[in-house]
């Protein structure tokens, strides 16, 4: 279920998937999915945001997240399920389709 916490042996099958076509790693850090994306330049990154921001809106998931200029810190968790969820998954997929 997508609001439920995903389970240790989940969570370590489910990155490993994630990042099978992912030049840089998610992580598991702080109890959240983590990645650093890097880009050419600030507007690179902005537009990045944006594009995220769009459909983390439609899916009502926001990540927790920062930028400076080329770079964006990304944290994933689902609040209510206290954990990471499918939810986080398919946001962090919808990431990835974005650099890609």
């Amino acid at each position: 279920m997508a609001n439920e916490a995903l389970s240790k042996k989940d969570l370590e099958k489910k990155i490993k998937e994630l990042n099978q076509n992912s030049p840089e790693d998610w992580v598991l850090q702080d109890g959240k999915l983590y990645k650093e994306f890097r880009f050419s330049d600030f507007t690179a990154a902005f537009g990045f945001m944006s594009q995220v921001a769009i459909t983390a809106e439609k899916m009502n998931h926001h990540p927790e997240w920062s930028n400076v200029y080329n770079k964006v810190d990304v944290h994933l968790i689902t609040h209510e399920a206290n954990g990471i969820t499918d939810k986080d998954f398919k946001l962090a997929q919808k990431m990835e389709e974005f650099v890609t």
